[in-house]
């Protein structure tokens, strides 16, 4: 490609506007070096956008390496230690956003996620950081002691450092690619294997039709799988099942595997159903399971378990088995919705590969990997953005 004008040199060039490449923009342009961030899309900032309902849950107050998954979470101990929540949270009220925790140190804009969008792109503006939109990288490549990109406007620019900051496959249709992992490759660092994370799960077409008549439901469930178990609330959905206890398991279940599901965590669903029988025998076994857990999930179940009559009518090994259907509920799940629906991708460039300290190529002096392009992938609640102004934070402390 021939350039229109003579290549620009600047310091730092920066590969993606999301939340950690503007984070390492500003940091590099507040230590004097000269920066371009640039992004394919047209807005920057997408994903903060659209997260948390438009309100973008953009930290959690108990941020910790426990909170992350990857080949080593304890990557991520450094970053998150040397610029931590609690550091973003006096960025927040330094730029008089308003916000409010919700449940489990999640932290929301009371307004609009445009809100943080543009306290980052005010401070990119007034710590002098050039921002390209609707520009893409065609060719990069290590030229000299720096790099030289060939972007998609015709122009050719040659930086000392160049930072992967387009994220992973998550949310193909706002634009993510694996473009940072294709990057990485070209210059000789390792990928580990990567697929879609916090994404609800499908089921087999025969369960689906069980399943399908209770889209809308909700429970506040504990789902065991992979070695872990997550407390929060689960939906029933019309394609399988969802909500931010089946994202959470998602990111740690593999393909063969089964989950186990509380729909009353805490109740003990055989002696409630006993004593009601005690008390009212005529009532109908449905009726009284439907006191413990929402009314249609309980006819579901009587009628998966074939339970009918009333409570008179069956024994206690019936009900035992009702409280097993409830309580200890085990299914296989399919396959997941995929990058489509998928909040996150699980996997990137690893962290071998990385100095924990500057989120630096250890191989490939000046080329840098931060946020969603590493592999280091936080739980549901704000945890990924937070590694994103970490990890963001400290590339461009480096840079």
């Amino acid at each position: 490609m021939t350039p229109r004008t003579a290549p620009e040199a600047i310091d730092v060039l920066i590969v993606g506007a999301g939340a950690a490449g503007m984070m390492c923009a500003i940091e590099a342009g507040r230590r004097g070096r000269s920066v371009r961030i640039l992004d394919h899309a047209r807005a920057p900032g997408e994903k903060i956008r659209i997260s948390g309902g438009g309100r973008c849950n953009f930290t959690n107050l108990g941020t910790g390496p426990g909170n992350f998954l990857g080949e080593n979470p304890r990557f991520a101990t450094s970053a998150l230690k040397r610029f931590s929540q609690h550091d973003f949270v006096k960025r927040v009220d330094q730029a008089g956003i308003a916000w409010h925790e919700k449940t489990l140190g999640q932290l929301f804009c009371d307004d609009s996620a445009k809100q943080i969008i543009r306290m980052l792109t005010d401070d990119m503006r007034a710590a002098g950081v050039a921002l390209s939109l609707g520009v893409s990288v065609e060719r990069v490549a290590r030229v000299g002691d720096g790099y030289e990109a060939a972007l998609s406007d015709g122009s050719v620019v040659r930086s000392r450092s160049l930072v992967l900051a387009t994220g992973g496959k998550s949310i193909p249709k706002m634009g993510a690619t694996g473009w940072a992992y294709d990057a990485a490759r070209g210059f000789g660092l390792r990928v580990t294997d990567t697929r879609p994370a916090l994404v609800p799960l499908t089921f087999e077409a025969g369960l689906l039709e069980q399943l399908k008549p209770l889209a809308g439901v909700a429970v506040d469930a504990v789902v065991q799988g992979g070695g872990t178990s997550f407390a929060e609330a689960m939906l029933f959905t019309h394609r399988g099942l969802s909500g931010p206890a089946i994202l959470q398991i998602s990111s740690y279940w593999r393909e063969g595997e089964a989950i186990t599901v509380a729909m009353a965590p805490g109740e003990a669903v055989y002696d409630r159903l006993k004593a009601a029988r005690e008390e009212n025998g005529k009532q109908m076994v449905h009726t009284a399971l439907g006191h413990i857990i929402p009314r249609r999930l309980a006819e579901s179940i009587c009628e998966r378990e074939a339970v009918r009559g009333k409570l008179a009518e069956v024994g206690d090994k019936t009900l035992r088995r009702l409280d097993a259907a409830v309580n200890a509920w085990t299914v296989k799940p399919v396959g997941s919705e995929g990058y489509r629906t998928a909040e996150v991708t699980l996997g990137g460039v690893a962290t071998d590969q990385l100095d924990q300290l500057t989120m630096a190529a250890k191989t490939v002096p000046g080329l840098y990997v931060i946020g969603e392009a590493v592999d280091v992938t936080g739980w549901l609640g704000g945890y990924n953005f937070q590694w994103a102004w970490s990890s963001g934070w400290a590339a461009g402390q480096a840079c």
